[in-house]
Order: C-alpha cells, then sequence, then structure tokens
C-alpha cells in the first residue's frame, strides 16, 4: 500500500550552479510553497520546527555547493524527516558541462567554488571552470543519488518549469516511473536512469503524409501498430521494466528515468513512451516527457 500522504510537505531542490535552481523554486511559489534559497543544512532542522509550528504546510528549500562542507548531514536529515511522517521530495538538476560553462561565460558569473580559492591564480580561467564544475559533481554526488534528476541542458524554463510543478503534483508513492520521450540528435537525457535507442525501427518520417505528425496522433499510431518490429521492442523494454522496478524500489529507489531516443524525438519514442506510460500507470505513479514536443509547445 502507498505511504499515506503527509499534512506537511517539504521539497529539497540541490544541483548543479547554473542549472535553473531558482527557475525551480519560482515554480514551486507557484504551488503555494514557502521558498527559502540556500539554506545552510545547520539550519534545516530548525527551520522546518518554526515553520511547522507556524501553520506552513509546503517548504522549498534550494541547498547548493556553496554549503559544502555540511551537506554530508543532508542525506541524515532527510531520513529523519520522513521517520516523523513529512513527505520530502528531492530533485536535482543537471546539466553538462558544457551547457554550465556556456552559461557562466554568458552570465559572466563566477562558479560558487571560486570562493575558496580554486579558480584563483590559474591562467586558464576556461579549464578551471571545468575543473570546478567536475568537482561540484563529485561534492553533490551523494544528493544527486537521492533526488529525481531533471536534466535541464536543453530545455527551456518554462520547460522546466513545467516539468518540476508535474513532479510535485505526482500523488506520494514508494516510486515514481518517468517516461521521457528526446531526440538523439539533441543529446542523451542526462538524467536518464536507462535509454533505450529505438532508432532501428521503422520511422513515420519518411511517409509524407506522417511526417509533420506526432506518435500521439492516431494515423502515426495506427502505422506504428502495424509494424511487428515495434511491438517486438515494446514487449522486450515491458518485460525488462517488469524485472527490475520491484527490484529498484525495494532498494529504497525513489525516482526511476527511462528515456526512450529516436532521430527527432517525434514519432517513434513519443509512441512507445505513450504506450509504456499506459501499461505501468496502473501500477506506479507514472509521469510521462516528450523533451522535444515540449519545447517547442512552450514556444
Amino acid at each position: 500500500m502507498p505511504p499515506s500522504r503527509s499534512n506537511f510537505q517539504i521539497v529539497l531542490i540541490t544541483g548543479m550552479s547554473g542549472s535553473g535552481k531558482s527557475v525551480a523554486l519560482h515554480a514551486l511559489e507557484d504551488l503555494g510553497f514557502y521558498c527559502v534559497d540556500n539554506l545552510p543544512p545547520e539550519l534545516l532542522m530548525p527551520l522546518v520546527e518554526l515553520e511547522r509550528a507556524n501553520h506552513v504546510k509546503r517548504l522549498a528549500i534550494a541547498m547548493d555547493v556553496r554549503s559544502a562542507r555540511s551537506l554530508p548531514l543532508v542525506p541524515a536529515q532527510l531520513m529523519q524527516l520522513k521517520a516523523q511522517n513529512i513527505q520530502v521530495d528531492s530533485i536535482f538538476l543537471d546539466a553538462t558541462t558544457d551547457t554550465l560553462m556556456r552559461r557562466f561565460s554568458e552570465t559572466r558569473r563566477r562558479h560558487p567554488l571560486s570562493q575558496v580559492g580554486l579558480l584563483e591564480n590559474v591562467h586558464d580561467q576556461r579549464h578551471a571552470l571545468a575543473e570546478a564544475i567536475e568537482l561540484e559533481r563529485e561534492l553533490l554526488s551523494d544528493l544527486r543519488g537521492q533526488a529525481h534528476v531533471i536534466d535541464s541542458s536543453i530545455i527551456r524554463p518554462t520547460q522546466l518549469q513545467s516539468y518540476v510543478k508535474s513532479f510535485i503534483e505526482a500523488p506520494a508513492e514508494q516510486l515514481t516511473l518517468v517516461f521521457e520521450s528526446f531526440a538523439f540528435k539533441r543529446g542523451i537525457p542526462s538524467d536518464a536512469d536507462f535509454v533505450f535507442d529505438v532508432r532501428m525501427l521503422p520511422n513515420p518520417h519518411y511517409e509524407p503524409a506522417l511526417r509533420a505528425l506526432t506518435g500521439m496522433d492516431a494515423p502515426v499510431i495506427e502505422f506504428l501498430k502495424q509494424e511487428p518490429e515495434v511491438d517486438r521492442m515494446l514487449v522486450h523494454i515491458r518485460s525488462f521494466l517488469d524485472s527490475w522496478l520491484e527490484a529498484l524500489c525495494s532498494n529504497h529507489r525513489s525516482y526511476v528515468t527511462v528515456a526512450i531516443g529516436c532521430t527527432g524525438g517525434q514519432h517513434r519514442s513519443v509512441y512507445l513512451v505513450e504506450q509504456l506510460a499506459a501499461v505501468f500507470e496502473t501500477r506506479w505513479v507514472t509521469l510521462k516527457r516528450h523533451r522535444e514536443m515540449d519545447a517547442r509547445a512552450l514556444q
């Protein structure tokens, strides 16, 4: 049986510097959360007690590498809060190193780790920035491993806000399963736990009448349903997940992202995400994302 939803909800936002934590906090503020940015971990428990006493029901907290020395405290704190029947959701925002370096260059901001001398007295500032980002990944790796990861590398701020809201508004469960379609030509999502390549399947793109449609349109659905290879792929992915999701849940995994990729992220991957989500939503909390289609819809 799924755990009962607590009357007090905490969302912890962590992630790489420049990955969109402020955007995520704005999305949570829109949902009615009381938001606190850059909270030192030592103040987490006192803040929770204070806000509960003030009858705050929804609290969102952002932490980052500026609190690196005390971040190791956080996993135990989250376990303590969950033991008090508090609903705790963790979101980790990530992006590729190249993306983060470009964002720092465009905004001319300094990386937070530069404040502790990492980037001082280094002639090659680009190389130093890359090293700072990789060090940040290492420092945050434990928090990433316990969180729902969202790759913000190529999605728009409005798209990120939409993903955050849909995740937080999903029912409380032991495991949340995310199916995500994507285009290989735009890169593999770094938030994926499992990646399936379906580019070998028959492609509706080469049918003139289907080219402008998507895997959610009836003509494309009928085309793909008639292809034995597509059904075979669906059966194989479903069998794999059927075999391992229970084990992942038993291993205290709270979030699993399954990415399905084709060439353009419009037909085959979208169709398979829709089909798989329909199958698994009867047993797990299931979310759907169509990275390329969502980006176009928000333009």
